[in-house]
């Protein structure tokens, strides 16, 4: 297992109303600001499985990724909010949350202004064809400036075969089509060398780590009767698949970019 911190909320600060799911601006007991997304919000503790997975694994590839900690909430944190949609969300996510270290004067990435070189991106383009992340374009490019340097953020997109639960060795050699959306794709003119570079990096240790540190209630999953090994075991699958066939990903990645440039 990796060492993720655990902090309690303090003070609910404001609600960021650009996302779907509702995530707050909090501060926690470690004295720190964090983006905190709810186990109670819409998609539930799968997109924070999602978003714990997807950016512990860019940043074993070598992204730079605000820290993600689990922030417990408490269970009268909240009633005294004057908002009753908030007021709910709060207490339908009693528990561990999901925490990312709030990056003060971070601006968004804007490809019309911010240059790219053609590594880096086909470094993401190749993490967000491995995550099935449908959440990287020039619509919302989930990259952020921060001290001059690129950061990634919000990875709760990805993994969507996990809603179905059905069949996840077809979505784990799925070619993701949807990658032909991607806001660096245009630039993404060394897949292949990444390609090696990633599949020596991420090795299927290194992800069960990662899988293992996941809390288990979040696994707790209504109409879902497999075990919480078993739940663990079909993620692990689906990256041992998906990283041993990644050549799959990789050409429609580069087809979808012929079709660009």
């Amino acid at each position: 297992m990796i060492d993720i911190r655990t902090e309690n909320v303090t003070r609910y600060i404001l609600p960021l109303r650009e996302g779907g799911s509702l995530p707050a601006l909090v501060e926690a007991d470690d004295g720190f600001k964090y983006v905190l997304k709810f186990r109670g919000a819409g998609h539930g503790t799968k997109a924070l499985i999602a978003e714990f997975v997807g950016g512990e694994i860019a940043r074993l590839l070598g992204f730079r990724v605000p820290e993600i900690i689990f922030l417990n909430l408490d269970e009268a944190f909240g009633r005294t909010e004057g908002d009753e949609e908030i007021q709910d969300l709060l207490q339908w996510s009693r528990g561990l949350n999901l925490g990312i270290h709030f990056l003060s004067g971070a601006l968004a990435f804007d490809p019309a202004i911010h240059e790219i070189d053609s590594m880096t991106a086909s470094r993401i383009v190749w993490l967000d064809a491995l995550l099935t992340n449908i959440d990287r374009t020039v619509r919302n490019t989930n990259m952020l400036i921060w001290h001059k340097e690129l950061w990634l953020i919000d990875h709760g997109a990805s993994l969507y075969f996990h809603y179905s639960w059905i069949n996840s060795q077809k979505h784990a050699l799925s070619p993701f089509a949807e990658i032909k959306h991607h806001v660096l794709l245009s630039k993404a003119d060394r897949l292949e060398e990444v390609d090696q570079q990633f599949k020596a990096l991420l090795t299927l240790d290194k992800i069960q780590n990662i899988i293992d540190t996941i809390p288990d209630d979040w696994f707790d999953w209504e109409g879902n009767n497999n075990t919480l090994q078993q739940k663990r075991d079909v993620y692990m699958q689906f990256f041992k698949e998906r990283i041993s066939h990644s050549e799959i990903f990789v050409k429609e990645a580069k087809n979808a970019r012929k079709t660009l440039v």
